[in-house]
């Protein structure tokens, strides 16, 4: 596919949009809407400021250039650049898999952006977090938990979403969290809370110094350079694409099978959870209190055991 056509595919799925729908942008979580688009940009309003901002057709090429030698963690966007991958996964060329835009023209998801704000997705992300814990619960508490295998095939399916949806949320929320505890940890100090110990603790991860000052230390000892020397995996790549060597010759190839979560139904999710509700309002008189009485002895027990140790 041409530039020229990637940009009308990119402009016309942007023009599909029902009205009035809006996007969220990753990581910051600003929410905004397509205003218009023209030859050489698509314009967007955020939501929360009124701000418009063009966002130009050459930035949008540049990121796809990025793309072309690999996925690109969103976790990691600036919050300028945010907007560009945002109203990139409307288009039918990409994906999004596990925090990550990817070149994917041929997968079934492609355009389905996750980042199409829904009433069941305009939350914030604690709130995702709690809701998608709340049905995991409530799913564990009504399948059988350690024998996977007598799961119907929908029940197993609803089962991995909800343990993804629940580690992505709770990885995030925890790297936030870690920030936070650092700043309040000494070299060698820890925290203690109820539910456990966290402790400041350092790792030394090692790299190369440039090849220059490699090699002449290598010189001072009389140690080989061959002794040291690898073979660049990236220019194997090109010899391999660019002559009749084959990837056998030069490559152990291993096949990992794994599962891959490749759409949620929020709004599915969100009905469920409106269940819930519903069945939690309805808990009055001897059940509600019975109900309330079991969370207490629960938090005794916990607090028991905490102090014994």
């Amino acid at each position: 596919m041409t530039a020229d056509d990637r940009w009308r595919d990119l402009r016309t799925a942007c023009e599909r949009l029902e009205p009035g729908a809006e996007l969220v942008t990753p990581v910051s979580e600003r929410r905004f809407r397509i205003g218009a688009t023209y030859g050489d940009r698509i314009v967007v309003r955020f939501t929360d400021s009124g701000e418009e901002r063009p966002l130009g057709r050459e930035q949008f090429e540049l990121f796809v250039d990025r793309l072309a030698d690999g996925p690109i963690d969103v976790t990691q966007l600036t919050p300028g650049i945010e907007p560009y991958a945002t109203v990139l996964t409307l288009s039918d060329e990409y994906a999004v898999d596990d925090d990550a835009v990817t070149y994917a023209p041929e997968d079934a998801t492609a355009g389905e952006t996750p980042y199409l704000v829904s009433p069941a997705a305009a939350r914030t992300r604690p709130e995702r977090l709690h809701d998608d814990a709340l049905l995991l619960a409530d799913h564990l508490e009504r399948h059988e938990v350690d024998d996977p295998g007598s799961l119907e095939t929908d029940a197993l399916a609803d089962r991995y979403v909800l343990l993804s949806d629940v580690q992505r949320g709770a990885d995030r929320l925890r790297r936030e969290a870690s920030e936070v505890v650092l700043d309040r940890l000494g070299p060698g100090q820890s925290l203690r809370g109820r539910f456990g110990t966290v402790h400041r603790t350092t790792r030394e991860r090692r790299r190369p110094k440039d090849e220059a000052t490699v090699l002449d230390a290598l010189d001072e000892h009389g140690v080989p350079h061959e002794w040291v020397l690898g073979i660049d995996p990236d220019k194997l790549d090109v010899v391999v694409a660019a002559t009749d060597l084959s990837e056998a010759e030069v490559y152990d190839v291993d096949e990992q099978v794994y599962a891959q979560k490749t759409g949620v139904d929020e709004d599915e999710k969100f009905s469920r959870l409106q269940g819930l509700a519903d069945r939690i309002d309805e808990l009055e008189g001897e059940d509600g209190e019975q109900l309330r009485a079991e969370l207490e002895d629960l938090e005794d027990r916990i607090d028991e055991a905490l102090s014994a140790d």
